[in-house]
């Protein structure tokens, strides 16, 4: 295995904290850590560094990004992935964006364009690969059957945290997604996606009933076999860096091309099409560039406030 030199970008999320115990695990070093404040007050990056055994906090993403070898960029804005990002590409280091890639199709587009000319990009939810996924992809075909439709959700938000259930769907039935449609709610955001080949899924997003935190869940039905899926989250970070670190490193190829990756995240804003047009049924092909998307500056300020609310407990 080859060891790799990772920066930690913006430690808005509690990903950090359980992500970079995982990397020293798994063989990495962690050089150091940088903090754009915009959920935590100046200092934070200082006690975030010690707290964790992290040698180093950067004065700029331009000094991290001449020493290490990836940077993993954490913003709960999303909006900002981008302009954290760019600093490595220019660098020729890789970068692991934390989930949601990307809220507008612009960002995405330009991500696109970066892996084409061989930056090296990933990231997403770690529902993508969640032992459950791979344990059900890995079954044998003529006991599992060909998957035809599938009922997957999860709770708390429609993007920031319903990203999960795009992903781990996309993981279970794999790409293709054609269209997209808001079917209603009874709370939740309920949506159906039907891909080119037929298949078809009911997806349930957004907060439940009395705000309660759900688990990550789904029915497969295929024309063999009826599968019962519920994610162990205690085991997804590492399911996640075990499949891209050794990308990063040199050590595998990208465990997803990137057109496969991205379409969690393009359901996703063909899905908020749909219910802004009062169920119209969207085609990802439809998607336009001047579409805003998800706002993840007001995602990160209302963020913020949680965070900081729950650290004066």
């Amino acid at each position: 295995m080859t060891k790799l030199k990772i920066g930690h970008v913006d430690l808005d999320t509690s990903h950090p904290e359980n992500w970079i115990p995982i990397e020293k695990e798994l063989g990495h070093e962690v050089l150091g850590v940088w903090d754009g404040g915009s959920v935590w007050p100046e200092g934070y990056a200082a006690e975030f560094a010690a707290r964790l055994g992290v040698p180093k906090v950067y004065a700029s993403l331009e000094a991290m990004a001449e020493e290490v070898d990836l940077a993993i960029i954490h913003s709960a804005n999303w909006d900002l992935h981008l302009p954290r990002a760019r600093v490595f590409i220019e660098h020729g280091k890789g970068v692991l964006l934390d989930k949601p890639i990307a809220g507008n199709l612009r960002d995405i587009y330009e991500l696109r364009e970066w892996t084409q000319n061989g930056a090296r990009v990933s990231g997403g939810s770690s529902l993508r690969f969640a032992s459950e996924v791979q344990a059900f992809l890995a079954e044998d075909s003529e006991r599992r059957g060909e998957p035809a439709f599938a009922f997957v959700g999860c709770g708390v938000d429609e993007f920031n945290y319903g990203i999960h259930a795009y992903s781990m769907l996309l993981g279970l039935l794999g790409p293709g997604v054609e269209s997209v449609r808001y079917l209603g709610s009874h709370g939740q955001k309920e949506i159906e996606l039907v891909w080119a080949d037929g298949k078809r899924a009911v997806l349930v997003v957004g907060a439940p009933s009395g705000g309660r935190w759900l688990p990550f869940y789904a029915t497969v039905v295929s024309d063999r076999a009826i599968n019962h899926i519920v994610a162990d989250a205690s085991k997804l970070y590492r399911a996640l860096l075990e499949a891209l670190l050794p990308y990063y490193a040199g050590d595998k190829p990208a465990p997803l091309p990137f057109e496969a990756l991205i379409q969690p995240e393009l359901a996703a804003l063909a899905a908020r099409q749909s219910w802004q047009q009062e169920g119209r049924r969207v085609f990802l092909s439809d998607l336009r560039l001047d579409d805003p998307g998800y706002d993840g500056a007001a995602f990160a300020a209302g963020y913020r406030l949680q965070r900081l609310a729950a650290r004066k407990k």
